[in-house]
């Protein structure tokens, strides 16, 4: 992690546990974070009647989660929910400033002192909030805190991230795409609170400014996915010249072709887990490829893909359950794991912006307006593709490694995603400014 000094130290670090992504955006900045990472619903100042507030919250995200998969009702009650969240099209640009009802229905919540935790919190010491969850940002504005920063964890974004008033607000922005950059400003929040930094990916995932450890993992990546030199003979010296010399990154001895399946926070969608097992199963067996089933926190989740395992593949088989019991536990275990894989298949969650690291993304079916914008930002940019039916992955998946088409999807996330979004936060925390540019190292 980047060395920090002790004036880095001075911020609140503040997030909410409602899914993954938030917490995940947050946990790159537990180093500056001042008594760690703050969750809004679970600290020491939140009374119980807050707690209830927030509880409610995660059981709303849970059962909208998994509301596709109930019998009989699911699609009606997920139509429902996901009208709640409906991120209207960006075109034609046009004013979008106006209050809506998610707007009036948090500002009533707030009213009955959801967040009122972080607002005792902030009275305490007047210092810098960074935050990954609109509730705090809203509330340190509110209570005239300043200055405010908000991490967008998604490539667009509903009404409710911004205040009622959005220009009497002082909340700064951080967001990973230009799409949640122009749908900011639509919302009339001014230009200059607004910095396009990209996703703040962790840093140990990158190796510093200079992505020493994102060259190394990439270079073995793209031979990995690239069994027949398909993509190298059309794209190897522009990979060598951003990557360095190919010879300087060997393939391990023990290196096969790696999947990496992620479930959400609320565990929606683990059976497509058990789908790869049973088409990947020779080959896991034979020890020719190896599949992550990434469980999270869920115990449940856990117990589950290890159950699955057991039947369809047996033991030696190579499979790894990636598991925390603490979200810092899980985020450690599954950055190292990141680090050898060779294809991301996830719902399009805030997930999708890992294709900065050169990672091509297998998406499953969206849950919610927010994955539906994130899903076509992959696609606009190229490195990522909707699932074929998940039981015949053994063919069409490496249907397309044979031809290098996932070396492609990996090569083109590298090329378009942002990936230095958390040094460009800490300038930005520093000095209110970063170093803009075009180069794909630099941004």
């Amino acid at each position: 992690m980047e060395p920090m000094n002790e004036a880095d130290r001075a911020y609140w670090v503040v997030s909410a546990d409602m899914g993954y992504g938030h917490m995940r955006a947050a946990f790159p900045f537990r180093g500056v974070a001042d008594g760690g990472v703050i969750a809004a619903g679970d600290n020491e100042l939140a009374a119980e009647s807050e707690r209830k507030l927030w509880r409610r919250y995660l059981r709303l995200y849970e059962v909208f989660s998994r509301a596709k998969g109930v019998p009989l009702v699911g699609k009606q009650l997920f139509g429902v929910l996901d009208s709640l969240l409906h991120i209207p099209s960006l075109y034609p640009i046009r004013n979008l400033s106006h209050t809506t009802y998610q707007v009036e229905m948090l500002d009533k919540q707030l009213k009955k002192g959801l967040g009122a935790g972080i607002a005792r919190i902030l009275e305490g010491k007047r210092q810098p909030i960074l935050t990954s969850f609109y509730v705090p940002a809203l509330v340190a504005d509110k209570a005239g805190h300043e200055p405010i920063y908000c991490i967008i964890c998604d490539a667009d974004l509903n009404r409710v991230w911004v205040a009622k008033d959005p220009w009497e607000s002082s909340i700064n922005y951080f967001v990973p795409c230009g799409k949640a950059a122009q749908r900011l400003k639509s919302y009339g929040v001014s230009e200059d609170r607004i910095f396009l930094t990209g996703f703040p990916l962790d840093d140990s995932l990158l190796g510093g400014r200079e992505l020493s450890t994102l060259k190394s993992d990439l270079s073995v990546r793209l031979k990995v996915l690239d069994p027949n030199c398909r993509f190298h003979t059309l794209h190897g010296k522009n990979a060598e010249h951003f990557l360095g010399p190919d010879e300087s990154h060997p393939v391990p001895p023990d290196r096969v072709l790696t999947i990496t399946y992620a479930v959400g926070g609320a565990g929606a969608l683990k059976e497509i887990g058990a789908s790869l097992l049973r088409t990947f199963r020779e080959r896991l067996q034979a020890g020719t490829m190896q599949l992550n089933l990434v469980a999270g926190t869920r115990d449940e989740v856990r117990s589950w893909f290890e159950q699955q395992a057991r039947e369809i593949v047996g033991p030696g088989a190579r499979v790894k359950v990636i598991y925390g019991k603490t979200l810092d536990e899980y985020f450690t275990a599954f950055n190292l794991a990141i680090r050898s894989t060779d294809v991301l298949w996830t719902k399009p969650s805030e997930l999708s912006f890992y294709a900065g690291l050169g990672l091509p993304v297998i998406m499953t079916p969206t849950i919610g307006s927010q994955e539906k914008f994130n899903r076509k930002w992959l696609l606009e940019i190229g490195s990522g593709m909707r699932q074929e039916n998940p039981d015949y992955a053994n063919e069409w998946l490496f249907d397309l490694l044979d031809k290098g088409r996932l070396a492609d999807m990996a090569w083109l996330g590298f090329l378009r995603a942002r990936k230095l979004g958390y040094y460009h936060i800490l300038d930005v925390l520093r000095t209110r400014s970063f170093l803009k540019s075009d180069n794909p190292l630099h941004r």
